[in-house]
């Protein structure tokens, strides 16, 4: 068995780590509801960060920023 993974198998797309580093940027506190949004990232589940941060409080241009994330993280799968 090789040493070498496989590149595509531990390549994290730019949107992801965007999508990370926004949120823990908002959240700055570890609280279930952040680990729940990185799980659902983690897991490749946009529908479920979707609902998670529909719940959430942000301001319009911050809306905008994480709902264009979320596009083009659905965009890329």
């Amino acid at each position: 068995m090789s040493r070498h993974l496989d590149e595509a198998a531990v390549r994290t797309p730019a949107t992801t780590v965007s999508l990370l580093r926004w949120l823990r940027r908002q959240l700055r506190e570890p609280t279930p509801q952040r680990e729940r949004l990185e799980a659902a990232i983690e897991n490749d589940d946009p529908a479920e960060v979707r609902r998670i941060v529909g719940r959430m409080s942000f301001n319009d241009a911050q809306r905008r920023h994480i709902d264009g994330l979320l596009d083009q993280w659905e965009r890329e799968r």
